[in-house]
């Protein structure tokens, strides 16, 4: 099943539509693809019942983030990154570490299946770009991809996610509204012992007069019943049922876009930001979590290195212009979040139990919400 990033007409609402008090401008869609020349795609599957002798049904996905989409030949992007706590995997970033930039889409997936979405997102880029990659200069490529551990809802250790699954998420990447909750990657996740998955958030910020724009793409899988919390109300400790006693043992993936001119080391200062985007929610970081974090600009785009003249010129933003973007940041992080909760779903047939992960309930929720009089 193939999910775009088109909301479907029954879609459940968002935070902000259900009147919790996010602060800040977001962009026309409140997501990732506010920024310019950002598309992200979605491709899940979802199995009705386990294969033979198997003990769960497929369910997962993959998630692409796709930076200068219209582009005819793959377009160096600055970037940065930060790992708050390791117990995961992000690949290509040795290289963002030293080189300060990536080349092609991000993907993100289920824990494993990393190595059929790097194969199948290198297969996309030789077919995508072939003029770059099959002419008489030899390159590399090294994509980024990113996962969390889907195993309590879906079979993964089935390898289900194939390089048609991939290459369709790729595909079909575009700007406008993202799907949310169970789509993509984020199709199985769970998070502070609810139904997570994909969330997205924007903001708008304006610097030295020009409008800019921060985007946020989270597949969030993390986090305890009791840490959570929601507009800084302590959520999770008035809401105990079957999920309350789930220890953490997932990860959380925040992709931060942003047409805003920036040096890669700003970039990695950037991400390091998200780190106080998810502990708003209540996170302290678990050691079984993976929480990995990239933050890539649009601007300052340029020829591939080798054959791009010696000497480069790039715009990048005065560091005291900083702190509002990095409020943005925040912001959009915490916020990403919720929105991947509230529009999960519940799914069922689990290890730990048989019938349900349920989504947060939304009435219960407003209600402990308004109790705290947090509500607009």
């Amino acid at each position: 099943m193939t999910m775009n990033t088109q909301q479907s007409p029954d879609r459940k609402l968002r935070a902000r539509e259900l009147g919790l008090p996010f602060t800040g401008t977001t962009g026309p869609h409140n997501a990732i693809t506010d920024v310019p020349n950002v598309a992200v795609g979605l491709h899940s599957l979802c199995e009705a019942a386990p294969r033979p002798g198997r003990m769960l049904p497929v369910r997962t996905g993959i998630t692409s983030i796709v930076p200068h989409p219209d582009a005819d030949t793959p377009i160096p992007v600055f970037a940065g990154v930060h790992r708050f706590n390791g117990n995961g995997e992000m690949t290509g970033t040795h290289w963002i570490e030293d080189g300060g930039y990536f080349l092609g889409p991000i993907t993100i997936t289920n824990t494993h299946s990393v190595g059929m979405a790097h194969h199948a997102t290198v297969k996309w880029m030789l077919e995508r770009y072939r003029t770059t990659y099959y002419g008489e200069r030899p390159r590399w490529i090294m994509p980024v991809v990113a996962e969390t551990f889907d195993g309590i809802l879906n079979d993964i250790n089935t390898l289900a996610l194939s390089e048609a699954d991939v290459l369709a998420a790729l595909d079909t990447a575009s700007d406008g509204p993202v799907a949310e909750g169970n789509t993509g990657g984020g199709t199985a996740m769970i998070t502070y012992g609810f139904k997570g998955g994909t969330g997205t958030s924007s903001r708008r910020v304006e610097i030295g007069g020009r409008p800019y724009t921060v985007g946020v793409l989270v597949q969030a899988n993390h986090g305890q019943r009791d840490w959570l919390t929601i507009c800084g109300v302590p959520v999770g400790r008035h809401m105990h049922d079957a999920g309350a006693g789930m220890a953490e043992r997932g990860s959380i993936i925040v992709v931060v876009a942003t047409d805003i001119p920036m040096a890669p080391h700003q970039l990695k200062r950037l991400a390091r930001r998200c780190t106080i985007g998810i502990g708003r929610n209540g996170t302290p970081g678990g050691n079984n979590s993976g929480d990995i974090f990239i933050a890539f600009s649009t601007a300052n785009a340029a020829p591939l290195t080798d054959v791009a003249p010696p000497l480069r010129s790039i715009d990048m933003l005065d560091d005291d212009a900083f702190d509002p973007i990095y409020m943005a940041v925040v912001d959009a992080v915490e916020e990403s979040v919720v929105n991947a909760m509230l529009a999960a779903e519940d799914m069922v047939g689990t290890r730990i139990n048989r019938s349900k992960i349920e989504a947060i309930p939304i009435v219960p929720l407003l209600e402990i919400i308004k109790r705290y009089d947090r509500l607009e």
